[in-house]
This record gives structure tokens, C-alpha cells and sequence, in this order.
């Protein structure tokens, strides 16, 4: 009998809230400057990676599976500057703290989805690097359309199962003391860490998605690289390895802007402690900023974009004169 009214009381003290609060920033009179900035950010990612969306649709030339990769990467960055950027100025600039239950397990699902659907595109994009570089007779053999569909069908499957398991298990949480989450954000690990009930599975799970998205995709970069320079100093020229670095930098340079601020806000936060608002505009912007400088680095150091450019300017200038003649 004693174990069926510890059950009941069990239940009757389960609490799952309507609302949850996201505290966000305190006291700072220069918040309004960042939002502007936010703003700014917004636009040229939604812009920039809108744009190389369309360059790859319309150039058939670009229907390779490198520009698969690419293209998957410029999808998610606007899925997740929509599911971020918006929400931050909402419950921010429009004092909007309050967000329903349901609302913030799919703020926190979307969010964390593109996340992952970045890091994992650059890993795909890693071996295609290393495949073209050091297996380069195969390459067409190895890596082809098909290939690369199948690859980020199963990716974006496999991400899907994983970030919604996390957010899933959010449901068995019950919130008895505070609705308070000390966050940008309806962010997992602030909200499973004022559960009063024992969230054991739902650190369990934030860990393993850690190591899987951050820790384990890193080290698969960068042994993808260690395999690619190995091959380069094969190579006897200096023209031909700077030759073949140079199909590299690109994206080199989105896996530094998308790790190197992740990486250092970790650091940062176990070394010393960060003032609350200095953590959140830093967390905050190691996920805004990327999805804004990953289509610039590909259009500035991308051969096919700027030619496919070109034609463009090219078409219309031609355009341009027939118009006036007539």
C-alpha cells in the first residue's frame, strides 16, 4: 500500500510548467546596440546564404556532390539564424521573456538540430577534401551525387533522432521550484538543471550529444587533415600543393569560424568565471556569427561562385543596352 501512495504522491507533485521565464541579460544600458547588430546579422546571413542556395540551383555546373555539402550547410545556417536571431530580439528588445512550454522544446530542438546539422555538414565536406586529395583516381568513384545524397539523408535522419531524443526526454522533467532558465534561450542544459526530479539520463544525453557534435566531429576534421597534408608533402612541386591546399581554404576557414568560438567559450567558462551577460553575448554570437561569414568565405574564395557571378553581371549588362535601343 505504501508503494502505490508513494506512486500517487509521485504523480501529484509532477509539475510541468505553461510557461517558461528566459532570464537573459541583466542591467546593461548598451543592450539595444547589440540587438542592432543582431539585426545586421540576420539579414546578411538570411541574404548570403540565400544567395548561394540559388547560385547552386541555377548553375548546373554546381550539381556536383562538393556543392551538395555546401548547399545542405547553407540550409542550415538559415534554419538556424530563423530559429535563434527572431526569438532573441522577441523576447528581448520586445521584453517577450515568457515562452509556452511546447514553444520552447521546439525553439530548443531547432536550434540545437541546425547546430548539429553544421557541424556534421563540415565533417561530410572534410572527406570529401581528403578523398579528392589523397584518393584522387577514385574520387568520382567514391564521391558522386548519389553517394553524397544518401550521406546527408542519413545525417540529417540520424541528427533528427538524436536531437529529438534529447528534447523528448525533457517531457519526464518535472519544474516544482522555478520556470526561471538562465539563458539567451530555451537552452537544454539550463532547463534540465532546474528539474527537481532526478535528471540523471538528461545529462547523460546533453554529454553524449556533446562529444558526438563538437568533440568527435573535431577530431574527425582534423585527422581528415592530417591525412591531407600527409598527402601534400607526397607531392614534389610547391605548386602543386599550394594547388591543391587552395581547394581547401574555404573550408578551413568556416571550420574555424564555426569551432574556434565554441571551443573558446568553453575553455573561458571553466577557467574563470564569465560575467553572466559577457556569457551569453558570447554564446549567443559563436552561433549567429557563422551562418553570416560561412557564405562570404564561400562566394570570396570560390572559383565556380565568382564565374557564376560574372555571367550574371555579364547577362545583364548585355540586357542592359538592348533595353535602351529599343
Amino acid at each position: 500500500m505504501s508503494v502505490v501512495n508513494s506512486s500517487l504522491l509521485k504523480n501529484l507533485s509532477f509539475v510541468r510548467p505553461e510557461y517558461f521565464f528566459i532570464s537573459g541579460f541583466s542591467g546593461t544600458s548598451l543592450l539595444k546596440y547589440y540587438f542592432v547588430g543582431l539585426v545586421f546579422i540576420y539579414i546578411i546571413a538570411v541574404f548570403g546564404n540565400s544567395f548561394v542556395i540559388i547560385m547552386i540551383i541555377s548553375d548546373r555546373s554546381l550539381h556536383i556532390p562538393k556543392y551538395l555539402g555546401i548547399f545542405n550547410l547553407a540550409l542550415a545556417d538559415i534554419g538556424e539564424t530563423n530559429a535563434l536571431i527572431p526569438n532573441l530580439i522577441k523576447t528581448f528588445l520586445f521584453d517577450s521573456q515568457y515562452i509556452s512550454y511546447d514553444a520552447c522544446l521546439a525553439n530548443m530542438f531547432f536550434v540545437f538540430f541546425f547546430s548539429g546539422v553544421q557541424s556534421l555538414t563540415l565533417v561530410v565536406l572534410a572527406y570529401d577534401r581528403f578523398i579528392a586529395i589523397c584518393l584522387p583516381l577514385r574520387y568520382h568513384a567514391i564521391v558522386n551525387n548519389s553517394a553524397m545524397s544518401v550521406v546527408l539523408i542519413a545525417m540529417w535522419s540520424f541528427i533528427t533522432v538524436m536531437i529529438g531524443t534529447m528534447v523528448g526526454l525533457i517531457t519526464r522533467l518535472s519544474f516544482c521550484k522555478t520556470n526561471m532558465v538562465k539563458s539567451y534561450f530555451c537552452d537544454h542544459g539550463p532547463v534540465y538543471t532546474i528539474a527537481c526530479n532526478d535528471n540523471t539520463i538528461n545529462s547523460g544525453m546533453a554529454k553524449l550529444c556533446t562529444t558526438l557534435f563538437i568533440y568527435a566531429h573535431l577530431i574527425a576534421i582534423t585527422l581528415s587533415y592530417l591525412g591531407i597534408f600527409l598527402a601534400l608533402s607526397k607531392i614534389t612541386t610547391w605548386a602543386g600543393r599550394l594547388k591543391a591546399l587552395k581547394t581547401c581554404v574555404s573550408h578551413l576557414l568556416v571550420v574555424g569560424v564555426f569551432f574556434l568560438p565554441v571551443i573558446s567559450t568553453y575553455i573561458a567558462a571553466l577557467t574563470f568565471t564569465l560575467d553572466p551577460n559577457t556569457r551569453i553575448i558570447s554564446t549567443s554570437l559563436s552561433s549567429a556569427i557563422p551562418p553570416m561569414l560561412n557564405p562570404i568565405i564561400y562566394v570570396l574564395n570560390t572559383n565556380e561562385f565568382k564565374v557564376f557571378i560574372l555571367k550574371v553581371i555579364k547577362k545583364r549588362s548585355n540586357v542592359r543596352p538592348q533595353v535602351l535601343a529599343k
